[in-house]
């Protein structure tokens, strides 16, 4: 487990996490993206941008 950094809620870590994993809180929905495993650090997953056909 570990905190939300939205909503100060616990958050379950995926099993085996890597680094920029996505995972939803269950607490709140947010997208949570893993920014580093050591120490732990997690952000907002940054919103999916539309590559235009690019």
């Amino acid at each position: 487990m570990c905190e939300c950094p939205v909503c100060g809620g616990e958050a379950e870590l995926p099993a085996d996490p890597v680094e920029s994993e996505l995972f939803e809180c269950a607490e709140c929905g947010v997208e949570l993206e893993i920014l580093a495993l050591d120490p732990l650090t997690l952000g907002e997953a940054p919103d999916a941008e539309e590559d235009w056909g690019e």
